[in-house]
């Protein structure tokens, strides 16, 4: 998300640039700034809109969801129709605004320079992107329903196209589709979809169906949509178009890409960039708090003071997750001494008065300090300060098809559930929760439930 804002802001400044520069190369550099001001035109306005323009325009051909093209000739393409939409949105603003005086040398030298520019450096990001690729890091993984030609097909050029980064994890069956060709491992049926998105990391799928399976695609996007999966259909030239996919030609084929990420890039990289001012101002300013912490657990309970846990992040990626120790050291192994007095349902597990819970750690959960180290979580992207609850991998094996979509953002140190649903009993409430958060996200949801969490943690209301 924050390559996406770096990429927006990059844009509109090198548009502004050149604007200014094409200006000075037009018109000289002692008579270009009286030029602009006989025709009754502030430059510095001019070119600011015109790089907010060219950034509008960019978004609006989807050239900041960066997954969504395979290919860098589709780039192109779309910036190419950015181009003439600005340019015939320019050239209508001159026109009611009757300033028809303005260079036509300018203005094309202006809609040639600038999407060369923002070519080359799309060009010159892939091609950063694909070398580090090459070298196994940034790798996507791709999940392909289907076994016989078409999958094998798209699965062996995807993969011979390394710049991509993507790994085909395996395939899934299809009912009637005999013989299976495919020589990568079959994980299961296409009714297994959901689970497979829960057992592994699954960025991508690839719907690669022949003509007597074509119900299941309809399915299998809307599953995929539901946990934010990138969606591929590769097919045939004549097919029907996929509302709402872009389409390129990759490799002799035609390829329809869903990028099930919604419309909300840019809201989404200010919510990194605020995760990362946050967490970086809040371990700086905590510091002695978090010492003072650990040496007095240490002190009073022992080692060890930080507690590990594994949790599903986004998309299902598992991570280590960081707090103060509240319980004995073998909490987990003694998990089932405890089983009776569950308060939620069968998915997750709290208890109020849990035997295994120290002095000093209902102390710290009273207070919430105990949730502080998730900072360290935040920094380095396995969390967000606000995002859904973060879940136990044996809480996911449980999972219904609906309680999965959760997993499409990241999880956060308080969320929606925490200021709404943290003592309700009933786990479907708190996923009811965090879909509304979901569905509903902006940035000012965020920092309502921000301002919501922290009055309940001065009145201790953490447990």
């Amino acid at each position: 998300m924050a390559l996406r804002l770096g990429l927006m802001v990059a844009d509109g400044v090198s548009a502004t640039i050149v604007f200014v520069l094409v200006s000075l190369a037009r018109f000289g550099d002692g008579q270009w700034l009286g030029i602009w001001q006989q025709l009754g035109i502030d430059i510095r306005l001019a070119a600011v809109l015109f790089g907010i323009g060219w950034v509008v325009a960019l978004w609006y051909h989807g050239l900041y969801r960066l997954r969504a093209r395979l290919r860098l000739r589709t780039e192109a393409l779309d910036i190419l129709r950015a181009t003439i939409l600005v340019a015939a949105l320019a050239l209508s603003a001159l026109f009611v605004l009757k300033l028809v005086d303005v260079s036509r040398l300018f203005l094309f030298a202006l809609f040639v320079v600038q999407p060369l520019v923002t070519f080359t450096g799309r060009a010159t990001l892939r091609a950063g992107f694909g070398s580090l690729r090459r070298r196994g890091y940034n790798a996507r993984f791709m999940l392909v329903v289907g076994t016989g030609p078409l999958a094998q097909d798209f699965a062996d050029r995807v993969e011979s196209h390394g710049v991509l980064g993507i790994r085909v994890i395996g395939h899934l069956s299809v009912g009637g589709e005999q013989p299976h060709i495919v020589t990568r491992p079959i994980i299961g049926m296409v009714d297994d979809i959901a689970t497979i998105f829960h057992s592994g990391t699954v960025d991508e799928v690839a719907i690669c169906l022949e003509h007597g399976s074509a119900a299941y695609l309809e399915p299998v996007i809307r599953v995929a949509a539901d946990e934010g999966k990138t969606v591929r259909v590769p097919a045939g030239p004549l097919e029907g178009a996929l509302a709402g996919a872009s389409e390129e030609e990759f490799e002799g084929m035609v390829v329809r890409s869903l990028a099930h990420d919604g419309q909300r890039e840019v809201g989404l990289a200010v919510k990194r960039l605020i995760d990362l001012g946050g967490a970086t101002v809040g371990l700086v300013l905590l510091s002695p708090l978090l010492l003072g912490v650990a040496v007095w657990m240490r002190l009073g309970a022992g080692p060890p003071v930080l507690f590990r846990q594994t949790r599903i992040g986004l998309h299902g990626r598992p991570f280590t997750i960081y707090k103060f120790r509240t319980m004995v050291p073998d909490a987990e192994d003694r998990l089932g001494e405890v089983a009776h007095l569950n308060e939620r349902s069968a998915v997750a597990f709290k208890a109020t008065d849990d035997p295994r819970v120290t002095r000093l750690g209902r102390t710290l959960r009273r207070s919430s300090i105990d949730e502080l180290p998730q900072l360290w979580n935040v920094l380095v992207g396995n969390m967000s300060l606000v995002g859904p609850r973060p879940p136990l991998p044996r809480e996911v094996d449980l999972y219904d098809i609906w309680h999965r979509r959760r997993l499409s953002m990241r999880p956060g140190i308080t969320g929606l559930w925490q200021v709404e649903a943290r003592h309700d009993p009933d786990f479907d409430r708190w996923v009811e929760r965090d879909l509304t958060y979901i569905d509903r996200w902006s940035l000012w949801l965020d920092f309502r439930i921000l301002a919501r969490t922290i009055p309940a943690i001065l009145r201790g209301e953490g447990r």
